[in-house]
């Protein structure tokens, strides 16, 4: 035993070399890969990108619904068009006045000398 190590024992008896050698571990807590402020900017921001997104396509939902009603609506447009003139035409055809004629000699009537004329619409 070396001097140092004598003295030690006389002046305590009680001394363990291997209690001096024995170093003290301290678990250190690892730090998150993300911090709280991060998840809760990642979270906000997702939030947001949804509902970004959720409304962009109600909205183009909405848009696509309303251009097939417009549609519908055009068509429905050109057919009574289309049916307006037939019966214009078909007015046109049954208001002749040769056919006003014959209809008219059928029924009894006699027409001398006159000349038969189309009426013209009178707009006040």
């Amino acid at each position: 035993m070396s001097e140092n190590q004598a003295r030690k024992w006389q002046v305590n008896p009680q001394y363990n070399p291997q209690e001096e050698t024995k170093t003290v571990v301290k678990k250190v807590k690892k730090t998150p890969w993300i911090t709280k402020g991060e998840k809760i900017i990642y979270s906000v921001t997702s939030a947001a990108v949804l509902a970004f997104g959720i409304g962009m396509v109600s909205f183009a939902s909405g848009t696509d619904s309303l251009n097939r009603e417009m549609q519908q609506l055009e068509d429905n447009i050109n057919n009574q068009k289309t049916v307006n003139e037939n019966l214009h035409f078909e007015k046109e055809e049954l208001s002749r006045p040769e056919r006003i004629i014959d209809i008219a000699e059928k029924n009894g009537l006699k027409i001398q000398n006159s000349e038969v004329k189309q009426a013209e619409t009178v707009n006040n």
